[in-house]
């Protein structure tokens, strides 16, 4: 007969498990993936090695399960900023002011998300990370497409050179912490010509300054 947790028993291990991903985000944001090693982990969470190796059979499975994790609050963060009610100068500001705001704040822990070498197991989890902004952001032009306000085109195509773009000029001020400043509204006009709309005016009351983290 198969062995079955109790409830305490799953309850103790989930709980292992948070401890471990904190901790793992922890050292990715500070040091990038070359620092999670399963020792280093243990380390941060305060537990021992085996320990680690209880939730996650090896360095490459956790920091892919760590990736899902981080991913999931910058897609939902950058979801949140697509629902702007605005026009579609104002949305592709705060999608794209949104996505390379965070990023800025968060330098280490973006680079590693974007850039960083990693082993083939998280690699495929950056690519699932790449096609989540992709698809949300086709969704977005597909809109602006059957509303009239841009012009006919691949909606999926576009997005794909669009988060292929916005994450490349990402990777330099990421990895050299090198002057940002007007990299977002930069961003967000190389965008907008991207799409087939005339850049808008600059203003005060246009968002594009993202969000915090």
């Amino acid at each position: 007969m198969a062995y079955r947790r109790t409830p305490a028993a799953q309850a103790r291990l989930d709980a292992q498990r948070a401890s471990v991903l904190a901790a793992a985000t922890a050292l990715l944001s500070e040091h990038g993936y070359a620092a999670c090693s399963v020792a280093a982990v243990a380390q941060r969470a305060g537990i021992a090695t085996g320990s680690v190796y209880r939730c996650f059979p090896n360095k490459a499975e956790l920091v892919a399960e760590l990736f899902r994790e981080v991913v999931g609050r910058e897609v939902a963060a950058v979801r949140a900023a697509a629902a702007f009610e605005g026009d579609l100068p104002a949305q592709v500001a705060s999608v794209i002011g949104t996505f390379a705001g965070r990023a800025l704040r968060a330098p280490r822990l973006a680079f590693a998300l974007l850039a960083e070498p990693v082993d083939p197991e998280v690699d495929a989890e950056r690519l699932v990370f790449r096609l989540a902004f992709r698809d949300l952001i086709a969704g977005l032009i597909a809109e602006g497409v059957a509303a009239g306000r841009l012009p006919a085109q691949d909606p999926q195509l576009t997005a794909a050179a669009l988060v292929g773009a916005v994450g490349e000029a990402l990777v330099g001020p990421l990895a050299d912490g090198g002057p940002a400043e007007q990299l977002v509204p930069a961003l967000s006009g190389f965008a907008l010509r991207a799409l087939g709309h005339p850049m808008p005016p600059a203003g005060p009351d246009r968002p594009g300054g993202g969000t915090g983290r």
